[in-house]
């Protein structure tokens, strides 16, 4: 348990109203949550293609993958798990010649890893949305640390921005995000180590306790509070 003071959040909520304009101007750019349920209803072949999304935008121009993401879609013929989890090699070495697709070869192998991981948690709970359903939202920490343990390419903000852009709750640490929580003395250690994560989780549990607000909203309220 970190021993560092977590200041209330109404300190993160003043600043983000004085920098963007009042409480209309701050709602307006919150992340609009999901509804309830969407989770469960999303198909084992969605995550997937979320997850190759995420992956293959780190480090790249997002437009230019989300401009060819349908032909991503074609090329990976709709991304089902159970036929990825044991793609033949050579099926990968002609994605790494197609022209629809980024072609990384790095990026192309996670995809049967990836399979593989949602695979394992559908056998265990029917879906690998019904696992996402039921891992406590007190606990990204764990959660991103179990996926960067069983995926691939999913460590650093990945499978942040993968949680989010499927509907599960929780913090982005981006840049803004990670200035302010220094700055405050929450975060003393790399945000992407179980440690950092750690410190994180316990200021963002507290804060959610504090205002009954979504983590995401939490989240994008502090980033607010830095300078960009």
């Amino acid at each position: 348990m970190s021993t560092a003071k977590i200041p209330p959040f109404s300190e993160f909520h003043d600043q983000a109203l004085m920098r963007k304009g009042g409480e209309q101007a701050l709602q307006a750019r919150l992340p609009k949550m999901p509804e309830p349920g969407v989770l469960e209803a999303t198909g084992d072949d969605r995550y997937l293609s979320e997850v190759t999304r995420c992956v293959f935008k780190a480090g790249f121009v997002w437009r230019v993958i989300e401009n060819k993401w349908p032909d991503f879609e074609a090329a990976f013929h709709g991304f089902v798990p159970a036929y990825w989890q044991q793609v033949p090699p050579e099926v990968l070495e002609e994605l790494a010649a197609d022209d629809r697709i980024v072609r990384n070869m790095q990026k192309i192998r996670t995809v049967p890893e990836n399979a593989r991981m949602i695979m394992d948690a559908a056998r265990g709970y029917g879906s690998f949305g019904r696992f996402l359903a039921q891992w406590p939202h007190d606990d990204q920490a764990g959660l991103l640390l179990w996926l960067k343990r069983n995926g691939a390419r999913l460590g650093g903000n990945t499978a942040q921005y993968f949680l989010r852009r499927v509907g599960w709750d929780g913090f982005i640490l981006s840049r803004d995000v990670v200035t302010a929580l220094t700055r405050a003395g929450i975060l003393d250690a790399s945000p992407t180590s179980k440690k950092g994560l750690i410190q994180v989780q316990e200021a963002f549990n507290q804060w959610h306790r504090e205002t009954g607000l979504p983590v995401s909203h939490l989240s994008r309220i502090v980033s607010f509070t830095v300078d960009n």
